[in-house]
């Protein structure tokens, strides 16, 4: 079970935004490979996502978040997250994202619900002149339904080079405190990942093109660019 689910990625929550959502939105993206902290979730083939959100006035929000998958040695083929956290501006510079996430896996009767699992996170945000900085963790206490704990730890910066032209320098680190539960590639305990990206918007889509590498050698974790575009709708 460790050397299956280690070719695996955690979900994908870190690409939720550190700002509040504007009442009830959804967006579409479509992606060249779904990868999370380098690693692809899809065997390098592309994925179909969409988000759907809604955003109290007070902070808080709630959402849910879709994407195809497809794992080594079984037939899950769908992601499907949900989420609850509260946005806290703090002042005019530093803001406060946190809340608590539940993955869940369909597609194979056998195994996908024993994947699911809980995640906590919090991200706290610093604007500048020079751009946005970030520190972000997640933690997990059931990680992939192994009942390991686990966590991640980010840095990230965006500047603005151009007017509507940014780029996005970002390093994490994920690790595992049970090795009996959960390992990495050839049972490392932990592992980076380095990831710089561009984005800008036309005409209401947002693009992304990024090149990213881990310090795990396999074909799903190997350097690589990802093209991304998305379309967020007001509803």
């Amino acid at each position: 079970m460790k050397l299956k689910l280690s070719a695996l990625a955690c979900a994908s929550m870190l690409a939720l935004s550190q700002q509040t959502f504007a009442d009830l939105s959804s967006t579409v993206n479509l992606t060249t490979d779904y990868t999370f902290n380098g690693v692809s979730q899809t065997k390098s083939d592309p994925a179909l996502q969409a988000s759907l959100d809604y955003g109290f006035d007070n902070g808080w929000y709630i959402g849910s978040w879709a994407s195809n998958v497809d794992f080594v040695g079984d037939d899950v083929n769908l992601e499907l997250d949900f989420y609850a956290g509260k946005f806290l501006q703090l002042n005019d510079k530093v803001s406060l994202d946190t809340g608590i996430a539940y993955y869940t896996y369909h597609g194979d009767e056998d195994v996908s619900r024993d994947y699911d699992y809980p995640e906590a996170y919090t991200k706290l945000g610093y604007s500048s002149d020079l751009g946005e900085s970030e520190v972000n963790g997640w933690y997990s206490w059931d990680y992939f339904g192994t009942g390991g704990n686990h966590y991640i730890m980010m840095l990230a910066h965006t500047f603005e080079f151009a007017e509507g032209h940014n780029v996005r320098f970002s390093v994490d680190r994920s690790t595992s405190t049970n090795l009996e539960n959960w390992v990495w590639g050839n049972n490392k305990k932990s592992y980076n990942h380095y990831r710089v990206e561009y984005m800008t918007s036309l005409n209401g889509f947002d693009f992304n093109i990024a090149a990213e590498n881990t310090t795990i050698d396999s074909k799903d974790t190997d350097e690589r660019i990802v093209f991304s575009v998305a379309r967020t709708f007001n509803l």
